[in-house]
C-alpha cells in the first residue's frame, strides 16, 4: 500500500466517525422530533441549529472544494439557521439527508486516485483538498461533541 492510498484510508476512517470520533449517524439518531428546536438552559443551541449548521458548513467547504466560482454565506449568519426549531419534521429530515449526501461526495473526491489531495486548489488562497476535508472532520467533530451534550441534557441520549 502506497502512503497516498493509507493516507487516503485514514481519512475516510475519519469522516466515517472512526476512532475517537463520534459517528454523525449515531449523533442523530432517534432524537425526538419535540426536542430538536430545545434548548438547553445555559447552552447556546438546539439540536437543529447545530444540525443545520454542520449542514451548511460542509456544504460550503465541499463546494469551496469543487466548484472555483462558489460562494460563501455571509459569516456569521449564512452558517445558522434562521430558527432555533426546525418548521417540521421534513425540514430536520432533508437537512440530514443533505448532510449525508455531502459527506458521501467529501468521500468521493479523497477515494479518486486522480485527485491530488496536497496540489493547492487554483481557486484558493492556499487551501488544498486534504486541507478541506481535515477542516470538515474536524469542525463537524467539534459539534457533534455539542450536539451530543444537547441530547444529554435533554434527556435524549443513552
Amino acid at each position: 500500500m502506497t502512503q497516498d492510498q493509507s493516507l487516503r484510508e485514514h481519512l475516510i476512517y475519519l469522516l466515517d466517525g472512526g476512532g475517537a470520533h463520534l459517528d454523525f449517524d449515531a449523533a442523530v439518531a432517534g432524537l425526538p422530533p419535540a426536542l430538536r428546536g430545545v434548548r438547553p438552559s445555559g447552552l447556546p443551541h438546539t439540536p437543529w441549529e447545530l444540525l443545520e449548521h454542520m449542514r451548511i458548513a460542509q456544504s460550503d467547504i465541499l463546494e469551496f472544494t469543487r466548484k472555483p466560482k462558489h460562494v460563501s454565506p455571509v459569516w456569521p449568519a449564512g452558517y445558522w439557521p434562521a430558527t432555533q426549531a426546525p418548521p417540521d419534521d421534513a425540514a430536520w429530515d432533508k437537512s440530514v439527508k443533505a448532510f449525508r449526501a455531502d459527506l458521501a461526495s467529501l468521500r468521493r473526491i479523497v477515494k479518486n486516485p486522480k485527485i491530488n489531495l496536497h496540489a493547492r486548489l487554483p481557486h484558493g488562497t492556499g487551501q488544498t483538498a486534504l486541507r478541506e476535508v481535515l477542516l470538515v472532520a474536524d469542525h463537524t467533530a467539534y459539534h457533534l461533541g455539542q450536539l451530543v451534550l444537547v441530547r444529554r441534557l435533554l434527556g435524549a441520549w443513552k
